[in-house]
């Protein structure tokens, strides 16, 4: 009789199946929005999940531009960046960010900054597919949709 093992088994990057996800942000929570698109990014909802590899999806999100913020977050939420300079420090609030030109960076940083940094949490990165509107050029991959909003009642904000 030969004895069971226990062995994890790490899947290599040939091994890699990538699917593409497309969701519709119209009306979406940024912060849930974000921690469902970056556990898609990495891989994390596959049972073949491994850290040191790129096994994560592909994602397309369309209205970017219409994510929505619970409470007072809008207003009050500040974003920090510095130029480099002495003194440099500047801020922002979400609501000037979304009716600036780039609307859809207020989800590609809520994004980026749960995705862990270096080498491959920036080929991560580059499996997100942000627009502002709701045209995308990648109909030629045939992108399953992916109902955030029914995953739980609190993805949607209240109107």
């Amino acid at each position: 009789m030969k004895a069971l093992t226990k062995a994890t088994r790490s899947i290599k990057p040939a091994e890699v199946e990538k699917k593409w996800h497309l969701i519709d942000a119209e009306g979406l929570v940024v912060g849930r929005l974000a921690a469902i698109v970056a556990n898609h990014l990495r891989g994390k909802h596959k049972p073949s999940f491994t850290p040191h590899v790129d096994c994560g999806d592909h994602v397309i999100i369309i209205n970017a531009d219409k994510v929505k913020f619970t409470g007072r977050k809008m207003t009050d939420k500040i974003y920090y960046k510095h130029t480099g300079h002495p003194g440099g420090i500047k801020e922002t609030t979400p609501a000037k960010v979304l009716e600036g030109r780039f609307p859809e960076r207020v989800l590609e940083k809520a994004v980026q900054r749960m995705i862990p940094r270096g080498p491959l949490g920036r080929a991560q990165m580059k499996a997100l597919h942000l627009y502002a509107g709701t045209e995308h050029p990648h109909e030629g991959q045939q992108p399953q949709t992916l109902d955030v909003a029914s995953l739980n009642r609190k993805n949607k904000a209240a109107a």
